[in-house]
């Protein structure tokens, strides 16, 4: 990408990927997604170019996505993405219950397409929420502990974010502690939330970061201690994050923007060497 920013336009682009059509189509869509190409917005200068995310990720620190912390990286992109809207950012984003059914998932979007002014096909929407589901709960009932190496399951399933109920109807997100999950990757994702929503402010509501559209707490699906867990971690590591009380109200206080590449490197060059 980094050679040849026009690659998915190109009449040989299956056989430079060495993959058939409709996955260049799809290599693609979910690199774009996920925010680590970038659509050029330049005439003169056609095609994508990969993010700053992407390049740091790909080519410097985990090229083979062999660390949890970058699947947790690529679902919080893909999740929070601001120029593009899919099931994943309104199921993780927008949507407050524990547990759902692929009809109330279906249903929500649809409502939520309505609202907007959207003509969508329901089977459309339908086949959405089933490419959502299979995301991150296995096809065949498997846990992420078995997987066989040749599984044709989303990576996504080791974050264990979604479960199956026992009646085989019902899905339930898993609130609470993120064993899998760096503090590197919550400290990357509290700094984008507060740009996103605090702008020049420095202090949050640990409501706000738990409950909030699009916030931490919701795409990863924290529960309240765990999110305070994170945030003495945090401080720890930068001393320029830590939660105030005050008249019984929690809030996060950040005593400047948190340099969070250098978090993350930290954490991928310290898995370098473990």
């Amino acid at each position: 990408m980094e050679e040849c920013p026009t690659i998915f336009a190109l009449e040989d682009a299956i056989v430079r990927l060495g993959v058939g059509k409709n996955m260049v189509e799809s290599i693609k869509h979910w690199c774009t997604v996920t925010q680590l190409i970038d659509e050029a917005a330049s005439a003169k200068n056609p095609g994508n170019r990969v993010s700053e995310m992407g390049k740091q990720l790909l080519l410097k620190w985990d090229p083979f996505l062999e660390d949890d912390a970058s699947l947790w990286l690529i679902h919080w992109l893909l999740a929070t993405n601001p120029r593009i809207g899919t099931t994943w950012q309104l199921v993780f984003g927008e949507f407050f219950r524990p547990d759902f059914s692929r009809r109330e998932l279906v249903d929500y979007v649809l409502s939520f397409a309505t609202r907007q002014s959207l003509k969508v096909n329901e089977s459309s929407i339908g086949r959405d929420v089933d490419c959502f589901i299979r995301t991150y709960v296995a096809m065949n009932g498997h846990s992420k502990k078995n997987l066989a190496e040749d599984s044709f399951d989303c990576p996504f399933l080791a974050l264990n974010l979604i479960q199956l109920c026992p009646d085989g109807e019902l899905y339930r997100f898993s609130i609470g502690p993120k064993p899998s999950l760096p503090a590197a990757v919550v400290a990357f994702a509290i700094e984008e939330y507060f740009v996103r929503v605090q702008r020049d402010a420095n202090t949050l509501s640990i409501q706000e970061c738990l409950y909030g559209n699009d916030s931490p707490g919701q795409i990863f699906k924290l529960d309240e201690n765990t999110l305070l867990e994170y945030v003495e971690e945090i401080e720890e590591m930068t001393h320029d994050l830590l939660v105030d009380e005050t008249a019984g109200l929690k809030q996060i206080y950040r005593r400047k923007p948190l340099n969070v590449f250098s978090l993350l490197q930290h954490h991928y060059g310290l898995r370098g060497r473990e």
